[in-house]
């Protein structure tokens, strides 16, 4: 039986990643299953540190989004998949890859994860975090700093070159194809609620 896809997307530090995981903690294994567009992003290895620090990972063209299409549509014909894993400190990925099985809910979380027409098709519920900027720039700053080994100036250029026109041009004007629009990420916990009521109604009826 064909799984059910949840798209989340939003700006950078907009709370979509919390909202994903406090959803997908609420259930057992093998019931809801998160990816990430992050583990898409495309093998470097060709390039040395420095031309890959000058990758613009902000345009669509950075994801291999049809290896991520082609992992959702094996996992809904009930195959396993091995998903890449990304090391944001090298801007690459990793030699490792993650075993996944099939779920019954699937929810794809990125930035993009409403930008590209194919992967939005598959989608039975698409949603958007909406944060203000300046919340948003600072929770990128943290996270980049303290998760991702980045330099508080590598982080500042970055937003102001690519981060930040690359959000106007790709992701912000996807928020009109969202079925639901929540404001303040992670901490909307009636938005939450009811992404996981109707998560429970598909359970419920599969059981």
């Amino acid at each position: 039986m064909k799984s059910i896809i949840i798209g989340i997307a939003g700006g950078t530090g907009s709370g979509k990643t919390t909202i994903a995981k406090n959803i997908a903690k609420a259930y057992r294994p093998g019931e809801v299953l998160r990816l990430e567009l992050d583990s898409y992003y495309r093998d470097l290895s060709q390039m040395n540190q420095e031309e890959r620090a000058a990758v613009n990972f902000d345009h669509p063209s950075a994801l291999e989004i049809e290896l991520l299409i082609q992992h959702v549509r094996d996992l809904c014909e009930g195959k396993s998949v091995r998903i890449p894993i990304y090391n944001f400190a090298t801007h690459n990925r990793s030699n490792e890859t993650r075993g996944v099985d099939p779920h019954h809910v699937i929810i794809v979380e990125g930035i993009m994860a409403l930008h590209f027409p194919e992967l939005v098709e598959m989608m039975d519920v698409k949603l958007f975090v909406e944060t203000p900027s300046d919340i948003r720039f600072m929770r990128r700053l943290r996270r980049d700093i303290h998760e991702r080994g980045r330099s508080l100036d590598s982080v500042i250029e970055q937003y102001r070159n690519t981060v930040r026109p690359m959000h106007y041009q790709f992701v912000e004007p996807n928020k009109y194809l969202a079925d639901l629009i929540i404001p303040e990420g992670g901490m909307n916990e009636v938005a939450v609620d009811l992404i996981k009521t109707k998560i429970n109604s598909v359970l419920e009826a599969r059981r």
